[in-house]
């Protein structure tokens, strides 16, 4: 028998973790952990793994290219944890279970990589070479972008309050990143926010079924096939065959 649907999750939500979210989870907070213990482990983690363009640039005595993965499982602060966690529970629940977990891992990680890379480019293009970079949250916009996109009429809680269509809750994020992205300094990355979002748009874009042009091999068969009739009726009227309608 088919599920029965919650008017704003699916019982799926509470009552089960599919692998890949389970293990995002448990990975990012044991990281926040043993680095909230220790400050000096802390302070090692940030310089190596978070994101900065002097270390993917340059590094220390080679580039740091690890960068634009490993920034995705710091944190910095147990509110940025939470927030990411629940969001990518609450929404990735569902991707994972109706992609599978090896193409819901592959679209994350390349969500929060290029959202990385994005931010990378704008560091370097404005010459802020120091400023670390540290979250989930490009990945986990990108995981939101896929909600919306894929189940649109599909009616979540917006900030675990609000009741709202996928689709307009998706819109609203957009627009207010875009908006904070030109507003003054608030230490929170909206161009990776941004960066996460567009390249979840267009890869969900690219991967949804297009019209199909017609077998080029297929349509030359079947010319040279009624081509062939055609000499062949021809051949029987001039030699006494049956007249009438074209021969089948």
């Amino acid at each position: 028998m088919p599920r029965s649907r919650n008017p704003y999750t699916t019982p799926r939500f509470y009552i089960y973790f599919p692998p890949a979210i389970k293990w995002l989870i448990i990975v990012n907070t044991a990281i926040f952990v043993l680095g909230y213990l220790s400050p000096v482990l802390n302070q090692q983690l940030r310089m190596f793994f978070a994101l900065y363009a002097q270390g993917v640039v340059h590094g220390v005595g080679m580039p740091f290219f690890w960068q634009p993965f490993t920034y995705m499982f710091l944190h910095g602060g147990i509110w940025h944890l939470l927030f990411n966690m629940l969001t990518l529970w609450f929404f990735g629940v569902q991707l994972e279970q109706d992609w599978g977990t090896r193409r819901f891992l592959k679209y994350y990680f390349l969500c929060g990589i290029v959202a990385g890379l994005c931010v990378l480019a704008a560091n370097v293009l404005v010459g802020d070479w120091y400023t670390p970079t540290i979250g989930a949250s490009g990945a986990i916009f990108g995981v939101l972008v896929a909600f919306g996109v894929l189940y649109p009429n599909q009616t979540v809680l917006m900030s675990f309050l609000f009741p709202i269509k996928a689709k307009y809750m998706v819109m609203i994020y957009a627009g207010i990143e875009l908006l904070m992205t030109f507003g003054p300094n608030t230490g929170i990355s909206t161009i990776a926010h941004l960066g996460g979002m567009a390249f979840g748009y267009i890869y969900l874009k690219g991967r949804l079924p297009r019209v199909h042009l017609p077998d080029a091999r297929g349509a030359w068969r079947q010319w040279r096939l009624h081509r062939a009739k055609r000499k062949f009726q021809v051949y029987l009227r001039k030699h006494g065959g049956p007249g009438g309608p074209w021969v089948q």
